[in-house]
């Protein structure tokens, strides 16, 4: 026979189950872009002048070649821009938001910002999402993959909100949003977004020497190393676990 639950019960049960509906709402809901908030054309209007104009002031051009860099501990987005034959620093930003700890990625639903390497194409942009405008970062890639990771809607993107992604204020995220969309209609292929967990110097590394996550950083390194050697953006593949480099 069904046994059924005493109305006084059901009131003491009330609380905890609206605390994990709310949860499971925002779990729900964050990942997902839904129609947006950000008028793109009066964003356009009112911030290509005056981004266009400080780029020339810095010796670069709107629609030139980007690369972003993520620091997580340093909560720091960066932009590079291409001039001449290396990319030179443009601007940087405070992220908003982050979740998780230092350390990648694993699975849908962990909470977790990715760490990695990236590429946004003019596919990922989504001039109409819920918060305020964004991009898709494109994980899992195919180290992602490889490793049996899992998640979906991983994105920078306004509203200082982040379950997994990489929040901005709607002010930041419209100038790194231009910088991204005016170099992919320019004829850059993909953006790449290189993510960290901190600068990756050695001592940085050593602050974290209890970590699970050295080898993994290790690797990152490796890349991080190259750009800041070359001033350009590695060419980026995986095998076996392992992400590979070159210039």
């Amino acid at each position: 026979m069904a046994k059924t639950i005493s109305r006084p019960l059901l009131w003491a049960l009330a609380p905890a189950f609206l605390v994990t509906l709310a949860v499971s709402a925002t779990y729900l809901l964050l990942p997902y872009d839904l129609p947006g908030t950000a008028d793109l054309a009066k964003v356009k209007e009112e911030r290509l002048p005056a981004l266009r104009a400080d780029l020339t002031f810095k010796g670069m051009e709107l629609g030139s070649p980007v690369y972003l860099r993520i620091f997580k501990e340093e909560s720091r987005l960066e932009a590079w821009v291409k001039s001449g034959d290396t990319y030179q620093p443009y601007k940087y930003w405070e992220i908003c938001k982050y979740s998780g700890d230092l350390g990648p990625k694993l699975k849908e639903g962990d909470g977790q910002s990715p760490e990695g390497f990236y590429n946004v194409s003019a596919k990922q942009l989504n001039p109409n999402s819920n918060y305020h405008l964004s991009f898709n970062l494109g994980f899992p890639n195919a180290f992602d993959q490889s490793l049996g990771r899992t998640g979906s809607y991983l994105m920078v993107h306004g509203n200082c909100l982040s379950v997994g992604c990489y929040a901005m204020t709607n002010h930041n995220v419209e100038e790194i949003y231009l910088l991204v969309e005016a170099a992919l209609q320019n004829g850059q292929d993909n953006v790449p977004v290189h993510i960290f967990p901190f600068e990756m110097t050695q001592e940085n590394l050593s602050k974290h020497a209890d970590s699970n996550w050295q080898d993994f950083w290790l690797n990152l390194k490796q890349g991080y190393d190259l750009f800041e050697h070359h001033r350009k953006p590695p060419t980026v593949s995986a095998r076996q676990g392992q992400y590979l480099f070159s210039i």
